[in-house]
């Protein structure tokens, strides 16, 4: 049978542009994208914003359907949840569960600064909040950027406040310093991973001092003076406006972000720039490839995890047993559970790992074999393995699921590339795609490629975007 040529040459792919005569959908879908991520930027804003959707399309979550005794059938809709920052929602398909289920998972952290639990200092007449950076970044990216603040701070009566700081207009930004260049002849002879070090990525908050007559805390001087005026000062905003003490940091998740919307970009506006889109530029069509999805044969389910930055570890990562306890809810309110019966729903399961890949960038064309690359505008970038060097650490799909997944690209014209994640010995990465494989499913990463990828802004291609939502629709409907 006569397969073209952009199927079977990478370097014969053809630019997914020239398929539209009119591209609106792919702008509109691009623009609906754009505003998600702009106003989601953590793993519990997402979570909110998912959920959120998914009951406006029908989903119950699995507490309230084992509350009222439902009995699950085909086309039903439930999701499940755990601590604010992993969900996985399910589309009970026609054939038992245990034929296997269609999954999409993505990761919906991203590399941050993580304020620290004790952070809060004042130096020399200014207030800063020390932080812990997350996941693999270049330091010296973070530094002159206007940063805002988002996450949560629980109090010790139960409550919860949600705090963002620096997306207002009318409010300031946070940022970190930098060492001016006329002084830094000794910092720019470091090693890249030096010039900038962890503990000097400290966040600039405040310097209005807080007058003598308003503190009513720790006094220093015979003037009654607070002792450290400008962390006073910045206390006295935090409980003005969220209600909370210095002593609630030591229970808050606070998370500083590139403030700002995401960018339309370039000058013929067929791009995006924006923070976190690894992995949320997948995370984001594999939700909306479910959404509103018709009835399947399979059970259809979006899965959105935390931590996988750090190695998908923790009880809202992918090595938890979070996704492995909710199927077996979904199974009983279907069921006929068993544990035999659960196993086998799993291996027995086909998967796309939707994490994105790392752009060829012309700039930086040596780190990269272009036979086997990811390039922009060529559609979804199929991963077969990820690791590094010699595989290590990774899931390396069998060819008759790659020769599987082609086929549902290719009748659904989902434009896709099969890549590797840069040159053999250069370094390498990895996705949830290992993890979910000790089940025994078929997995293979597929995702969007990233142009800066763990920069504090990234860039995607809006029509690769678009080509990955109709292949994880397709993938959902016919794997």
């Amino acid at each position: 049978m006569f397969c073209p040529l952009r199927y079977t040459v990478p370097m014969e792919n053809k630019n997914a542009w020239l398929k539209y005569d009119n591209t609106k959908q792919v702008m509109d879908f691009a623009e609906d994208y754009r505003k998600f991520i702009s106003q989601n930027k953590i793993e519990r804003e997402c979570v909110d914003f998912f959920v959120a959707r998914a009951r406006e399309d029908g989903y119950i979550s699995i507490e309230e359907a084992k509350k009222a005794k439902k009995k699950l059938k085909a086309g039903d809709k439930v999701y499940a949840s755990a601590m604010g920052k992993i969900v996985a929602f399910f589309q009970i398909g026609k054939k038992p569960l245990e034929a296997g289920m269609n999954i999409l998972g993505a990761h919906i952290d991203s590399p941050r600064l993580d304020i620290k639990q004790n952070p809060l200092y004042e130096d020399n007449g200014l207030a800063l909040l020390d932080t812990h950076y997350y996941g693999g970044i270049k330091k010296y990216q973070w530094v002159t950027l206007p940063l805002a603040l988002h996450g949560v701070v629980a109090k010790k009566d139960g409550t919860v406040v949600k705090v963002v700081i620096g997306e207002d207009e009318a409010e300031g930004v946070l940022g970190v310093s930098d060492l001016l260049i006329h002084l830094s002849a000794d910092q720019l002879e470091k090693r890249g991973n030096k010039v900038v070090e962890g503990e000097a990525l400290n966040i600039l908050v405040g310097s209005v001092p807080l007058k003598a007559s308003s503190s009513k805390t720790a006094k220093d001087g015979k003037d009654g003076a607070a002792k450290n005026p400008v962390k006073e000062n910045i206390l006295k905003i935090l409980k003005k406006k969220y209600g909370i003490d210095e002593s609630d940091f030591l229970s808050a998740e606070l998370e500083a972000v590139p403030a700002g919307a995401a960018k339309n970009y370039g000058l013929d506006n067929s791009m995006i720039m924006a923070y976190g889109q690894d992995d949320k530029v997948c995370a984001y069509p594999s939700w909306r490839a479910i959404q509103g999805l018709p009835k399947t044969d399979r059970t259809a389910v979006c899965l959105l995890v935390d931590k996988e930055e750090i190695g998908s570890v923790g009880a809202t990562g992918m090595h938890s047993r979070f996704f492995e306890n909710a199927v077996a809810e979904v199974y009983d309110l279907c069921g006929g559970y068993s544990e035999l019966s659960l196993r086998r729903a799993l291996a027995n399961s086909n998967m796309l790992s939707s994490d994105v890949s790392a752009a060829f960038d012309p700039n930086y064309p040596d780190v990269m074999d272009k036979k086997n690359a990811c390039f922009f505008c060529k559609g979804i970038a199929l991963n077969k393995f990820t690791g590094s060097r010699g595989k290590s650490g990774s899931n390396d799909s069998n060819a008759e699921f790659v020769a599987k997944v082609r086929k549902i690209f290719d009748d659904a014209d989902a434009s896709f590339q099969l890549c590797e994640l840069g040159k053999v010995d250069q370094g390498g990465g990895g996705t949830i795609a290992y993890i979910m494989a000790n089940y025994g499913m078929n997995v293979i990463d597929s995702g969007v490629g990233v142009l800066n990828m763990h920069a504090p802004w990234e860039i995607t291609s809006k029509v690769d975007i678009y080509e990955s939502f109709k292949g994880y629709r397709a993938f959902l409907i016919n794997a």
